[in-house]
């Protein structure tokens, strides 16, 4: 029995509410006096807020380890850098690189997604433009075909959960709807495509804008290419950084404005560096510098993922971009759930459903953290903050490790 905190359930916050858990799921959600089950062990967590688990669909790794590296141990490392920090559901994201070498990746990715560790593979790339390729090396990319969309579906066994694609590219409106066909998200990101272009993606069956304004032709009143394209449409999930570097906190805030609820999805991007020191990093082929929390290309400064975290990440929506604990818990949890087709077993704190939950302290960081019914070890913090007042500072400025 978890008792005395503020328990957000899907459709309203519970001040005093609780959870009963068993067999690694939600059992009973309330407010008020819980049941006296004698057999129970009772976590009091007065003062403090109970969210679900988070849940990322983008992040390269972290805790010094990449998802790229094929290094199991790296790749454990960085899943639980991550859960230390209330991830309970992840994607492992893959950056372009040749398709031997992405066959490889997605091998060692797969050990985990069967091991439970890992929900799904999401390919960032190779199907980008030349163009918007931020920290992806351009020698790598390729237009798609539907020979080497099926290699790499073949590589996955099922386990790729979502591709991401410039559509304008040849082959790439094609690409969309092979990859719709074969039940994968397909994403629409790192293009420098036209509105005109985009539009037919969306037709074909791409269902998400791979982090929203970053790595793709800018919105202009003239021509609203993806960002207006993807935004406005109603089909479209909108993944966003909210380091408050990525994207600025007034854009943040029209943008969840718009897509609402329904549509709008944190991610974190993060790459090895986050909740790890600062310095010299690989991501893909290419060298990152990352000070003070900021991952840049050593070769020309250009943002390189983040060292963000969901916690932080969800902090920063709540108090940097105003948005209210319900849609802030939607956007971290309930449509991530919904877009990966399993929001039946997580997502929100309901009977039934897995007992992935986040305890944030007053000051809405990580107290304690529990997966499928049990305590994830080297939690952020040792012991509750129950004391700690409520008000803070906004964590912006840099791409935010929580360090």
């Amino acid at each position: 029995m978890i008792v005395g905190g503020r328990v957000v359930a899907p459709d309203r916050v519970l001040d005093d509410g609780w959870l009963a858990i068993a067999g690694g799921k939600i059992v009973q959600v309330g407010s008020g006096t819980p049941p006296d089950i004698g057999s129970a062990d009772y976590v009091d967590v007065a003062g403090c807020l109970v969210v679900p688990g988070f849940i990322d669909t983008h992040c390269h790794g972290g805790g010094g380890g990449s998802f790229s590296s094929g290094n199991p141990e790296e790749l454990f490392r960085a899943v639980r850098a991550h859960r230390r920090h209330g991830t309970t559901t992840m994607l492992g994201s893959l950056v372009s690189d040749p398709i031997p070498v992405l066959r490889d990746q997605i091998a060692a990715l797969r050990e985990l997604v069967q091991e439970g560790e890992l929900a799904g593979i999401h390919l960032e790339g190779p199907f980008i433009s030349k163009a918007r390729c931020g920290a992806h090396d351009p020698a790598t990319l390729i237009e798609p075909d539907t020979a080497t969309v099926n290699a790499l579906l073949g590589a996955g066994r099922g386990d790729i959960r979502m591709v991401t694609l410039a559509p304008e590219l040849h082959g790439g409106v094609k690409a969309v709807r092979q990859l719709a066909e074969s039940g994968v998200i397909a994403a629409i990101g790192h293009t420098d495509g036209v509105e005109d272009q985009i539009i037919p993606a969306i037709d074909a069956g791409a269902s998400v804008a791979t982090h929203l304004f970053n790595a793709m032709r800018p919105l202009h009143h003239r021509e609203p290419g993806p960002i207006g394209a993807l935004l406005d449409d109603e089909r479209v999930t909108v993944e966003l950084i909210c380091d408050l570097v990525h994207v600025h906190p007034t854009v943040l805030r029209l943008a969840a404005h718009h897509a609402g609820k329904g549509r709008t999805v944190l991610i974190t991007d993060a790459m090895s560096a986050t909740d790890a020191a600062d310095g010299s990093y690989i991501l893909g082929r290419l060298e990152v510098d990352v000070r003070d929390g900021v991952a840049t290309l050593a070769g020309n400064g250009s943002l390189a993922g983040s060292t963000l975290t969901m916690d932080a990440a969800f902090r920063n929506l709540v108090r940097g971009a105003g948005i209210d604990l319900l849609d802030a818990v939607r956007a971290t949890s309930g449509r991530p759930a919904e877009l990966l087709g399993i929001a039946d077993r997580t997502g929100s704190l309901r009977a039934g459903l897995a007992a992935d939950l986040v305890v944030l302290d007053r000051d809405l960081r990580p107290a304690k953290v529990l997966r499928q019914g049990e305590w994830v070890k080297d939690e952020a913090a040792a012991t509750l903050s129950a004391t700690a007042p409520l008000s803070g500072a906004v964590e912006g400025g840099v791409s935010v490790s929580d360090g």
